[in-house]
């Protein structure tokens, strides 16, 4: 679990912690902290389900009133950053809703050193209007992280966080962020603006590619926002989205000598694969170049995972390409046993495909 995210909650991360916290709130009592951490359940607990107990645990044994705690919370911010904090923002979200005075500043406050994004999800649900006003306000600010919050806080389909089902259904409210945002120099709030996008093209399309034709070709940053924020649509091959960022609908291109170095690898291992892409045609093409896997899920069915390799303007003759594909677990993905698949794409279009066989790694069992 030490390279998991729930793994960084170690005993040496809470033995810092407690003593931060006790030298800035005399009442605090490190050892009911510590009790009230490691229940019997603690071992058992996801990354996201240690966080919300985090904040229980702090809500036990910092002072009784929410301000109070919080003003502890505020105090020591600045020297606890990283991921492994999110439940300063999580203890907003978990006992702040009530009182948007206070919580909305700790919010505010506590995004730079770890993130608000997942907090302030249950305020937008509470009281829509207020709370996109003060994000609107929020993607003004002189810091980045807290400019980025105005984005990434509302984005529909946020990973690891509650959906925004009214923002799928309407996006309308997060276009003026958006629209504030676009032209920001900071390649972190750039991201999340894109990354926004990507999410409202998966259920809007077509009000996405409206305003890409409204945003593209005026600022550069503006220009990497809605290619990034298009690429569920490049992937998708549409037309209008590949014209437009000027690549060729029917590539005049093949691919050629796919080889995967195994037919068969462990979870764990790594997969190298190699092929070139010969082009055909008289003039330059440029090209989008991904490869895909099917991979097979717990249920034995099978979902497809694009990847990126580049974008290139190919001249006449060929290019190759060879790269590794890990099948190590992560958080985020977990592998299973059997037959995946392993295709090129370039600009939308399948053109060559190879099958593999994944097996369960010799020293683990699975369910």
């Amino acid at each position: 679990m030490a390279d998991t995210f729930a793994g960084k909650y170690s005993p040496e991360f809470f033995n810092r912690f407690t003593i931060l916290v006790s030298s800035s709130c005399a009442s605090f009592n490190s050892d009911e902290f510590l009790q009230f951490i490691y229940d019997q359940e603690w071992e058992q607990k996801a990354f996201k389900q240690r966080i919300r107990h985090i904040s229980h645990a702090l809500r036990a044994t910092l002072p009784s009133s929410y301000r109070e705690a919080l003003s502890v919370l505020f105090g020591i911010a600045p020297q606890c950053t990283g991921v492994e904090y999110l439940f300063f923002p999580d203890f907003v979200e978990a006992y702040g809703q009530d009182d948007w005075e206070a919580s909305i500043p700790a919010l505010e406050r506590f995004t730079p050193y770890s993130s608000s994004e997942f907090a302030v999800r249950p305020f937008i649900v509470q009281d829509q209007a207020r709370m996109m006003d003060q994000m609107l306000r929020w993607a003004a600010h002189e810091d980045p992280h807290v400019r980025r919050l105005a984005s990434e806080g509302c984005r529909p389909r946020l990973p690891w966080a509650m959906a925004l089902e009214a923002f799928k259904a309407d996006p309308a409210p997060i276009f003026p962020i958006l629209e504030a945002l676009k032209q920001d120099e900071s390649v972190y709030v750039q991201k999340s603006v894109a990354n926004n996008l990507n999410d409202i093209a998966k259920d809007h399309p077509a009000l996405v590619k409206q305003l890409v034709r409204d945003w593209y070709g005026v600022n550069k940053h503006t220009d990497w926002i809605v290619k990034h924020g298009s690429r569920t649509l490049l992937r998708a091959a549409d037309p209008e989205m590949l014209s437009l960022f000027g690549f060729e609908t029917s590539p005049d291109v093949t691919v050629q000598e796919l080889k995967l170095d195994m037919a068969s690898i462990e979870i764990g291992e790594t997969l190298p694969f190699s092929f070139s892409i010969l082009s055909r045609a008289s003039e330059a093409q440029q090209l989008r170049i991904e490869y895909a896997i099917d991979f097979v899920k717990a249920n034995g069915k099978t979902s497809r995972k694009r990847f990126k390799i580049s974008e290139y303007t190919l001249e006449q003759g060929n290019k190759a390409y060879v790269r590794n594909h890990s099948f190590k677990d992560l958080t985020t993905r977990k592998h299973y046993p059997g037959k995946h698949r392993l295709a090129v794409i370039i600009n939308g279009v399948e053109l060559a495909a190879a099958d593999f066989d994944v097996h369960a790694a010799a020293h683990t069992t699975r369910s």
